[in-house]
């Protein structure tokens, strides 16, 4: 096998194509290797369409960035011609190493998927501009996530996640039922439309949004007026992460309106904020805690109420639970009284009563909201590793690269 045999096969190329010149450019720094390629006179080639094969009808020069071959840069130029076939008419032929509409070849797009650090580290070692390799990243994730089969797929959860600064939001879907690689479809934006297009892309890889049984989020609205429209028969599950975390901003509103007229201890912001067990809390924040009951405070008030969801926690069935919520909101509001301060946690209430009976379903539902909340932090791990993305469609692309079946289709090319 001689050199040109070599290069070749290390390139991809294949009859009736031969390397015909190559010629070392050492003018330039990088230097540049360029490889001329060209098939026999009178070769014919298959129509792009029919597979026909066809005489040439006229040609045009191509270049195509290849990997590097050792230090140098690399390219392939090439006269790609199109051909007359009796059935389709003029077409362009597609040439076997590099993709229709590609700069790059096949070699050289496999070999820049980024999948252990960021496109911008990526596209600063391979040497080309990261908008480019993007392109060639949402290309492959794209081919990956085009035969996604979900016609097994019943409960599933769903979040908005930030894309980038300023209001850039992504909603995301998983399958809750799988420990691996969970993303099942994400698109720009949050509210009713995500799910309107969740629906359509289980009608186009085989599923069925009747199947859906089960749905697990947050207490948006929209996300409950999209549920309903779309999805027609899954039962609803607020995880109970929600209703503490709406407590926990009610608190905290209330804290900082009261903070505003009086004076508050030093070091209580995190002490009322977080887990109330002694074991959890630093000594200043402990000793700060213990002055903010002793005055009596709204904020206190609001504390004692945030620290009592414990209890409907501990409920052993669901009857119980929905006991206990029952009596929670009736302590709650005793407690509350007419103060003006306490107004968020007034809301607070109203929130988990309107949802009860979706909080409730957690006792016997075996899916939580925790596995999305644990995806979102790698997602904007990622985001913050890139120093942000340019665009929501970035931002998806490399969600389906992190945690979706993608993954896997893409390691194995």
């Amino acid at each position: 096998m001689d050199c040109n045999q070599i290069l070749l096969l290390g390139l991809g190329i294949e009859a009736p194509w031969k390397l015909v010149e190559q010629r070392l450019d050492m003018d330039k720094q990088p230097h540049e290797l360029h490889l001329e390629v060209k098939a026999e006179r009178g070769a014919k080639y298959p129509c792009p369409v029919c597979g026909q094969a066809c005489s040439a009808h006229d040609f045009q020069e191509k270049t195509w960035r290849h990997w590097n071959f050792f230090q140098h840069h690399c390219y392939i130029h090439a006269p790609v011609p199109r051909v007359k076939c009796q059935e389709h008419g003029v077409k362009r032929v597609d040439v076997p190493w590099a993709r229709k509409g590609s700069a790059f070849t096949l070699l050289f797009e496999q070999a820049a998927l980024v999948r252990e650090m960021s496109v911008n580290a990526a596209a600063r070692i391979i040497e080309i501009t990261d908008k480019r390799l993007w392109r060639i990243v949402e290309h492959y994730v794209g081919k990956a996530v085009s035969p996604f089969n979900l016609s097994d797929i019943e409960p599933v959860g769903l979040d908005e996640a930030a894309s980038k600064r300023g209001r850039n939001y992504a909603t995301v879907f998983i399958d809750t039922e799988k420990r691996q690689e969970p993303v099942v479809f994400a698109t720009p934006g949050k509210g009713k439309q995500p799910l309107k297009q969740f629906s359509a892309f289980l009608d186009a890889h085989e599923g069925d949004p009747a199947n859906i049984r089960e749905a697990v989020f947050d207490m948006s609205p929209a996300f409950l007026s999209g549920v309903a429209e779309e999805l027609p028969n899954p039962q609803v599950t607020v995880d109970r992460f929600h209703i503490v975390q709406t407590f926990t901003k009610a608190l905290d509103e209330v804290r900082k309106q009261e903070s505003r007229i009086k004076p508050l201890p030093k070091h209580l912001r995190w002490g009322v904020l977080k887990r109330g067990d002694a074991d959890h809390l630093t000594p200043n924040q402990l000793k700060a805690l213990a002055e903010l009951l002793e005055q009596g405070l709204d904020t206190a008030t609001a504390w004692r109420i945030k620290e009592r969801l414990r209890w409907i926690r501990l409920a052993k069935t669901p009857q119980a639970a929905k006991w206990r919520i029952t009596r929670f909101i009736s302590y709650a509001r005793e407690l509350i009284g007419e103060s003006p301060f306490l107004e968020p946690v007034r809301k607070a209430l109203v929130t988990l009563e309107k949802h009860a009976e979706r909080v409730v379903r957690r006792w016997t539902s075996t899916y939580t909201h925790a596995r999305m909340e644990g995806l979102n932090s790698l997602f904007q791990a990622a985001r913050a590793r890139a120093r942000g993305y340019r665009n929501t469609g970035t931002f998806i692309t490399m969600t389906y690269m992190i945690a979706s079946p993608a993954a896997s289709i893409l390691k194995s090319t």
